[in-house]
């Protein structure tokens, strides 16, 4: 007796036929997306250029073989370079995600959309400077908007209900399925060469989780980003050769991305694409610290000027009870030694003892000359970290999106502070209003710590106003930034 398996050839899984025909056909209108863009777009190339002054980051940057420039390449904000679209994607998005200072969207699948701008920018970049060299018309910074709102989309609306880090993989996956997308739509494949190129994603083997968790934290989960976008562009070039896709490649059994990589599960949709995410994306403003601890450092922040005005310190406190959400406690509640800054800044007893003894939480404050305070351990010890179901259920309501962490601090003499809550980060939706003029100065501080005043100048009358700056060629947007 034998059995055989069909070699017939499938239609395109109905997940990448969906992407394909948004990124093709979805006119986008809501004016809040647009105008929401812009500041993503001034913020996320700010973080790139304070990721600059970081040793660590720039190591990583400029061609494969030194010394290459590509004629009509794209090039890098803040520096030099002039590279093809897939390493200067990876340059950008290695720069913008290094500090962990980018936006953030929260779900059952964490992440950083604005991750994508990496491959957005290079490609957007690298296509206008071919097309002036040709005597054409370059694309302009409405474009680069648009392809930011649909990769939003595309990685929030997907992590909304599927959770791969449950199935040890990083939520980078979905930096590179939106790159592929967008860059997809930049170049003008066709819609089934775009399937080709999603599918091509799939096929790829993906990122682990390890190098973002304990005992393996490390400063890959500061360029891994970075790689996504750039495998994303790569991708799409690929599929713009005529090279063939793999209909079924997350249906088909045995093989299968869902039989191989997300134990048997499909992917929910708990919403249809449109522009939904970057509406309600969250902004990280006042702390360079992973998104569930923002609220968390805020509250002590608060309780740091309390202990000053009561005339005490932190050596003080006798235990420090964080109320929080469940996925705070999955991802940074950590006991231990603390290797390195990516570890550091995904430990949320470090990113509330700093700010309770310094006053402050930055960049810097991840590095090994400030850890080495005996005062920091001796509090995270302190600290411990207890679940709110309430907060849970509304970190995971679409209608909230809440982000909460209370703190309690209780003294050796027997007294204690009352709890701070702080349920909303101030770059959340509900304190956008609060958040924007904030967001600004983030930028101007990040542009002067690379720019000469005049420079700084130019790059604002360019950038802030968002009618000015959507008519921008990109290759001019671009060069404005050059160092």
């Amino acid at each position: 007796m034998s059995s055989y398996v069909s070699n017939e050839r499938p239609q395109p899984d109905k997940v990448l036929v969906d992407i394909a025909d948004y990124v093709l056909h979805f006119e986008i209108k809501n004016e809040l997306a647009w105008k929401t863009a812009h500041y993503c777009l001034l913020d996320t190339l700010g973080c790139g250029f304070e990721a600059l002054t970081y040793p660590a980051c720039a190591k990583l940057l400029g061609p494969v073989v030194a010394g290459t420039i590509v004629p009509n390449g794209a090039r890098v904000p803040g520096t030099s370079f002039q590279l093809d679209p897939v390493q200067a994607a990876f340059n950008i998005g290695a720069i913008v995600r290094w500090l962990d200072f980018n936006d953030t969207w929260l779900a059952a699948e964490w992440g950083h959309p604005s991750d994508n701008l990496g491959g957005i920018l290079a490609t957007a970049d690298w296509l206008s400077r071919t097309a002036v060299a040709g005597g054409k018309s370059p694309l302009l910074i409405r474009d680069v908007l648009d392809g930011m709102i649909r990769a939003h989309e595309i990685q929030g609306v997907l992590a909304l209900e599927n959770s791969f880090n449950k199935v040890g993989l990083d939520h980078v996956v979905l930096v590179k399925l939106a790159t592929t997308a967008v860059a997809g739509r930049l170049i003008g494949l066709t819609r089934d060469e775009l399937i080709n190129a999603l599918s091509l994603v799939f096929v790829d083997g993906q990122a682990l989780r390890t190098y973002r968790h304990s005992p393996n934290t490390g400063s890959r989960k500061s360029w891994a980003a970075g790689d996504a976008t750039s495998r994303g562009v790569r991708l799409a070039l690929i599929a713009k050769t005529g090279e063939m896709g793999y209909p079924s490649v997350l249906t088909a059994k045995t093989w299968g991305f869902y039989d191989v990589s997300f134990k048997g599960r499909l992917f929910q949709f708990q919403r249809e694409y449109g522009s939904y995410v970057m509406e309600n994306v969250l902004f990280k403003i006042s702390f360079p610290a992973e998104f569930h601890a923002q609220t968390a450092v805020e509250a002590a922040m608060t309780i740091h000027e309390k202990l000053q005005r009561a005339g005490k310190t932190a050596q003080d406190i006798q235990k420090l009870t964080i109320r929080t959400h469940e996925a705070a406690i999955r991802i940074i509640d950590k006991k231990g030694p603390l290797s390195n800054p990516a570890d550091r800044d995904h430990c949320i007893q470090y990113m509330v003892a700093v700010p309770l003894l310094y006053g402050r939480l930055t960049a810097a404050d991840y590095e090994d000359n400030v850890a080495v305070d005996p005062r920091i351990d001796a509090l995270r010890e302190k600290i411990v970290c207890v679940e709110d179901p309430q907060f849970t259920k509304d970190y995971h309501d679409p209608d909230k999106r809440s982000i909460a962490n209370a703190l309690t601090v209780e003294f050796a003499d027997g007294s204690q502070l009352e709890e701070v809550v702080v349920e909303y980060p101030i770059g959340h939706k509900r304190r956008r209003q609060e958040g924007i003029p904030k967001l600004v100065e983030k930028f101007k501080v990040n542009l002067a710590r690379k720019f000469p005043e005049k420079q700084q100048r130019v790059i604002l009358w360019g950038s802030l106003d968002y009618e000015r700056l959507v008519n921008t060629p990109v290759n001019e947007f671009v060069d404005s930034l050059i160092i």
